[in-house]
């Protein structure tokens, strides 16, 4: 049985996992504002009490849970914890947003196939921390960020969304870190998020599925200027 192209119907719950300043879960929130994504973000949740983008969601009212792992005994105690949370919420879809902690397996597993993140490279290249720089010191021209469903290997999920952006011959880490977040993460999350609410891209048989149909190849698009496509 394929998954269906498209689902008419109320807002998707979603659950949005942060551990900093939150700047995704803003464009997530804007964009459910805007009406380009049918979702309701029904709890934020973050490893740490102080993460800014708690505080942000809880100024619009949203509810949040902080859950901090130095409470537990190990790693997988704590994922119970964060994913009975999270299950309690009955979400149709979590979205890591700057979750900066390595998963269990059993976390994993458990949101199988509606667990998504978004990693900043154009993978399957510079998998793992410290992109940014990695991407520097390779001298690559252009720089990205990608959409994916989580699997027990390390950003190595089947990608549902890409985009890029030229490398500027000053650019620093920093720089290109916050033109990257600005001009392709906070776009190609909310989209890709929105294609997932509307049932237009799903999770089958390990792989993404578009339109009914398995994605021979993600959508990447250019963001080398301020424009929104």
């Amino acid at each position: 049985m394929t998954p269906a192209a498209t689902r008419d119907g109320p807002a998707a719950r979603l659950v949005v996992v942060i551990s900093g300043r939150g700047r995704n879960l803003e464009a997530i929130m804007d964009a459910i504002e805007r009406g380009a994504l049918n979702a309701r973000i029904v709890l934020v949740a973050s490893n740490r009490a102080n993460a800014a983008g708690l505080r942000t969601a809880r100024l619009t009212g949203l509810p949040t849970v902080a859950i901090q792992p130095h409470a537990f005994a190990s790693r997988e105690d704590f994922d119970r914890a964060l994913g009975a949370r999270i299950d309690a919420e009955q979400p149709d879809w979590v979205a890591l947003a700057g979750y900066m902690r390595l998963l269990s397996s059993a976390f994993v597993q458990r949101f199988a196939g509606r667990l998504v993140n978004i990693h900043p490279s154009l993978l399957p290249h510079y998998k793992g921390l410290h992109t940014h720089e990695r991407v520097l010191a390779a001298g690559e021209h252009r720089h990205g960020a990608s959409v994916h469903f989580v699997t027990d290997a390390l950003d190595a999920g089947p990608v549902i969304r890409q985009g890029s952006i030229a490398v500027a011959a000053d650019d620093t880490p920093t720089r290109l870190a916050d033109r990257l977040m600005q001009r392709v993460e906070q776009r190609i999350y909310p989209a890709a998020l929105a294609e997932l609410a509307a049932g237009r891209v799903r999770w089958h048989d390990g792989r993404v599925w578009r339109d009914g149909r398995p994605q021979e190849q993600c959508p990447h698009e250019d963001h080398d200027t301020d424009e929104t496509p």
